[in-house]
Formats: structure tokens, sequence, C-alpha cells
């Protein structure tokens, strides 16, 4: 497989992160979720995970966000979203090293029904490393960089973009501008990659590599796939570099994805 890489001898994807691969910085922050986690959840608590730059060790003091998944022994209720707001509200506020807190919220069923299995499941076993409770990916199966994952993960592009357009439209200040283009940015270079990453044979969270990647395939969107890359790991409050990526990238890509992948469900 030459410089693939992600993926082991038998061409599975490896699952990234781990808790030794987190730096000092972020050492407490990770410690401080923890304990609020079991704490605010109890045992309505399955298990947690940290997915991200954090687990992986690129996480950059000041500029990057800390990213979780929890796993509820029940379908999540009202009041636990509403928890879920309040503990990463207070994650952030109280931890300057990190830039936002993303929490992801899921009943254990959904995460290992075969509705979730090329998606949600896939991202678990792959992309999340254990932080409380039991680890879900004991229950699921191994996965491969093919195109039933392709499509599983990203295949469903084309039903965003017209609640994206809204958001811009309504979109106020520079803070909103910047969170738009840092999450958006993100899911485009990464539905860029998985696009290509069937015929790459390999796997990589890594945004630049994934441009570049993406940019042997596709020459002639590869300078716009790079700034997009550079526009999610630097993210501006630049409303025509965003508008660029609902208008010109995200619709080209949906379009290409569904001729070449196909659609998630389809």
């Amino acid at each position: 497989m030459g410089e693939q890489r992600g993926v082991d001898a038998n061409g599975y994807i490896e699952r990234e992160g781990s808790l030794g691969r987190i730096r000092e910085p972020f050492t407490p922050v990770v410690a401080a979720a923890r304990l609020r986690i079991r704490d605010a959840y109890g045992p309505r608590l399955h298990s947690a995970y940290l997915y991200g730059s954090v687990p992986r060790g690129t996480a950059r003091p000041g500029r990057s966000d800390l990213d979780l998944l929890l796993a509820l022994h029940h379908e999540p209720s009202g009041d636990d979203r509403d928890t879920a707001e309040v503990l990463a509200r207070t994650l952030d506020e109280d931890f300057p090293q990190i830039d936002g807190v993303g929490l992801l919220l899921y009943g254990r069923d959904r995460l290992l029904s075969e509705q979730e299995r090329h998606d949600m499941g896939w991202f678990l076993a792959c992309l999340c490393t254990p932080l409380l409770g039991p680890d879900l990916a004991e229950d699921l199966p191994r996965y491969r960089p093919d195109i039933r994952l392709a499509r599983g993960t990203n295949g469903d592009l084309a039903d965003l973009l017209p609640a994206w357009r809204q958001r811009l439209a309504r979109a106020e200040g520079p803070a909103e501008l910047r969170r738009l283009a840092r999450g958006w940015s993100r899911h485009l270079v990464r539905t860029g990659f998985t696009l290509v990453m069937p015929r790459w044979g390999g796997w990589t969270s890594d945004l630049a590599e994934s441009a570049e990647v993406f940019g042997r395939y596709y020459p002639e969107r590869a300078a716009q796939m790079r700034a997009a890359a550079a526009l999610a790991l630097e993210p501006a409050a630049d409303r025509a570099a965003v508008r660029d990526l609902v208008e010109d990238l995200g619709p080209w890509l949906a379009a290409e994805y569904a001729a070449r992948i196909g659609t998630k469900g389809g």
C-alpha cells in the first residue's frame, strides 16, 4: 500500500488517539471532563469518549476545542441535552486552553444499530478514545476505507446544504461566522477526503493531509480544498469565504459524491 497510513497490515482502519497522547496543557481539562461527566449523568451514562485533536496529541492551546461523545443507556431526553449544554459551556468557560467544547450525545442502542453501523458506529470504533465506562467498540466490527464506509459517513452532504444556506443568511457577528467557517470547512474537507478514500486506500484525520490527498484526484479543485483546510485550522470571520463553501465547493462535492459514492441510505 506504500505511502498509505492509518490502516493495519490487513487493510483495516486503525483506531486513532489515546489518553497517553494528550499533551500537558490539556490533561487538567480532560480530568475535569471525566469528573463532571460522571457527576452530571451518574447511572444514566454507559460510556464516554474523547475524539479530535486532544487525544491525537495535535491540539493547540487556546485554539483547539475539546470534543466528547457520550453514550447513555437510553435515548437522550430533553433534560439530558440541557445537561450537555451546561457541561460544555462550563468546561469552555473554566479552561482557557480550549476554544469551545463539542459534545455528542447518543443512546447506546442507536450507536450499535445497523442504521449507524457505517456512520456513528464507525466513528466511535475508529476515531474515539475511551474515557469512561465499557468500550462499545468491542461490540462493533472492524472497518476498511471502502465505498460502503464513504457512503455511510458523508453521503448526506446534499441534505445539509439548504440548512447551511439559511444559517449563513441569519449569521451575525464575527464569532458566529468563525464558528460556521470552522465547522463547515472541516466537514467539507473530510467529505472531500472520503470521496477519494476508497481509491487512496488509507485513512487520515489530518485536515491538511486530507486536502492534499484529495487534490491528487481532483487537481482542478485542489487549491479550493487547501483553502478550506486552512480556514478550518484558522477560522476567519470572512463571509465571502464561508459563502464559497456553501454555494460552490459544497454543491459540487455533493454532486460528485452522489455520482461516485452514492448517497447515504441509497
